[in-house]
């Protein structure tokens, strides 16, 4: 445990008994940054809120870094920023208690557990917080969609990147029974091996989202871990029997072999690899490789930020070389990703370091659901199924929609 997460366990004379849907509803109803997490395969839900009227941070540094939430984007930009929601009060779900941070304002603390203490039908209409800017028109379209896969074929047929991945999004309207906390509810049953996330802040919106991938994660055990994850095809039983052409094989093998040229670069000869091996996400299968560093052998404590320097964006979420293909993606994607396929989750949480990419998630405006999807692009790719492949993905989020229209 690090000491920055040992301080709310040591801090016992700032707790307050609360529930889930309080914490977050004070949370947005006072403005405040909140975002809420439950690790894969676990049964505890975590939640941390900041008072800062300023989230926007450096690149992490992860060893360093006081306990809190990540949320940054594709590519930092003039209207999206790396942002750190730092613990000032942290809630556990297992224990039922929120505590206040060691450094936490306590005036502050006092003015949230005042509202944390009223009358709950008083914050249950806070709703969420949404965007500073968004264009209601930055939708991908099928044409402009199959267009740029058509294009990058090409580009990768000419020999001037190996892979790219394009994405696109889809703008639907929020059903008229649409609450925000029962969705969240919904994404948590339904995905038990996600990590699943809610991040609301003001100005940059609040994302919902169940995602697959590990960035990088270290756990309170010192155990490093980063994944390889591609290729992608709806999800049958048994998971033994599932047959793979030959364009996710190598799609999944550019992202393994990335990962491997990070160690290399970093000089990292002390590591295990298993897989590929199929998984199931949701209502897909993929291809994955699971790379794991025991830290306590290996004498390296800045191999997560390293890595995380070197990974973001991954091959499986830009492409191979990163250069040419993140400036394809900027030239012909033709939409603005935001936090799709950035990067969120703890850092130095009582649990660890776990960071994922944000796949298989959607952004809530006040009327509106923005789903994404993406799809790797190679020489052998086809527009049609490519588009295909965005459908089945965005099928994730789009279920969860569809519970709030019976």
């Amino acid at each position: 445990m690090t000491k920055a997460s040992a301080a709310f366990t040591d801090k016992t004379d700032n707790i307050y008994t609360a529930t889930f849907i309080q914490v977050v509803n004070t949370a947005i109803a006072q403005s405040l940054a909140v975002a809420a997490w439950r690790l894969p395969n676990a049964t505890g839900l975590h939640a941390c809120i900041s008072f800062s009227s300023n989230l926007s941070t450096n690149s992490p540094e992860l060893e360093t870094s006081a306990f809190g939430f990540y949320f940054c984007p594709f590519e930092v930009s003039e209207t999206e920023s790396n942002l750190f929601i730092q613990a000032d009060l942290y809630f556990n779900s297992e224990s039922g208690t929120i505590t206040a941070g060691p450094d936490a304002d306590k005036a502050k603390v006092a003015a949230f557990y005042t509202l944390l203490k009223s009358d709950p039908e008083s914050i249950t209409g806070a709703n969420w917080h949404t965007a500073a800017t968004f264009a209601d028109n930055n939708q991908q379209t099928e044409e402009a969609f199959t267009t740029a896969v058509s294009k990058a074929v090409r580009t990768i047929q000419a020999e001037e990147m190996e892979k790219v991945v394009l994405s696109r999004n889809l703008l639907l309207p929020l059903p008229a029974k649409f609450e925000l906390l029962p969705a969240f509810e919904i994404i948590l049953q339904t995905y038990p091996q996600a990590f699943v996330s809610l991040v609301s802040v003001p100005g940059a919106g609040t994302w919902l989202g169940a995602s697959p991938e590990i960035l990088v994660s270290i756990d309170k055990d010192q155990i490093f871990r980063t994944v390889a994850l591609a290729g992608t095809q709806p999800a049958a039983e048994p998971v033994s029997e599932a047959i793979w052409r030959q364009k996710e094989i190598e799609e999944q093998g550019m992202v393994e072999r990335y990962i491997l040229s990070c160690f290399k670069r970093l000089r990292l000869r002390e590591y295990s690899e298993i897989g590929p091996r199929t998984i199931i996400a949701g209502n897909l299968m993929h291809l994955r490789t699971d790379f794991k560093v025991d830290l306590k052998e290996v004498d390296f404590p800045t191999l997560g930020t390293d890595m995380l320097q070197l990974l973001h964006p991954t091959s499986a979420i830009c492409g191979l070389p990163k250069e040419p293909a993140l400036q394809f993606i900027l030239a012909h994607e033709g939409y603005n990703r935001s936090y799709y396929s950035g990067f969120l989750g703890p850092v130095n949480s009582p649990d660890g370091t776990h960071l994922y990419v944000n796949l298989r998630c959607m952004q809530l405006l006040p009327n509106t659901a923005v789903l994404y999807a993406g799809a790797g692009i190679t020489a052998e790719s086809s527009p049609e199924k490519e588009w295909q492949e965005t459908q089945h993905k965005m099928q994730t989020m789009g279920k969860i929609l569809s519970e709030f229209y019976f």
